[in-house]
């Protein structure tokens, strides 16, 4: 390999890192390396680190004139596939934070929380004051912690009456709010 190439292969391994990394640092809304629905960063890191790996890996595999090329598609497949390991892993970590999942009537529930009969509500509402998240569509349901003044949340459903709007957490529904203080974002 001559010195052009290796320049060459240097450059191209970097560029593909910095490519990656710069996905990476990405907002959470955007599609494709960072499109995880479950907070945390692993993702992130996981598509870094597979861009790196596969650079490295797609160089040593390549044909002695495609050693550019090669270093670039491992980076983009090696990315792509620690994005997705790292977005399982991230998915992983949600569930057992809300402390396991079940299912009823459609809905995935915490272990904490209690199902009742929704209408579904798919979309963003915001809290008007701090509100007391709930295990039960009830103010006797247990606090299982709050949704601030102002914070946006996700909800999944409402109780029939619509007195009561299931906060969602990646999905999975981790308690009550009253809707009468909240408001579609």
């Amino acid at each position: 390999m001559t010195i052009n190439t290796k320049i060459k292969t240097i450059a191209l391994t970097l560029g593909a890192a910095a490519a990656t990394l710069s996905l990476a640092a990405a907002p959470q809304a955007s599609a494709g390396v960072v499109g995880c629905k479950a907070s945390g960063s692993k993702q992130e890191v996981g598509a870094v680190l597979g861009g790196l790996l596969g650079a490295v890996a797609g160089n040593q595999i390549a044909g002695k004139g495609d050693r550019g090329t090669g270093t670039a598609i491992g980076a983009v497949v090696g990315a792509g596939a620690g994005s997705a390991v790292g977005c399982g892993m991230q998915k992983k970590d949600a569930a057992q934070e809300v402390g396991g999942i079940y299912k009823s009537g459609g809905y995935r529930y915490a272990q904490t929380v209690q199902a009742a009969p929704l209408i579904a509500t798919k979309g963003k509402y915001v809290a008007r004051s701090t509100l007391n998240l709930r295990a039960a569509a009830s103010t006797r349901g247990e606090r299982l912690g709050a949704v601030a003044s102002g914070e946006t949340f996700q909800a999944l459903g409402r109780t029939g009456d619509g007195k009561w709007i299931l906060v969602g957490q990646d999905g999975v529904g981790v308690g009550y709010v009253s809707s009468a203080y909240v408001y579609r974002a």
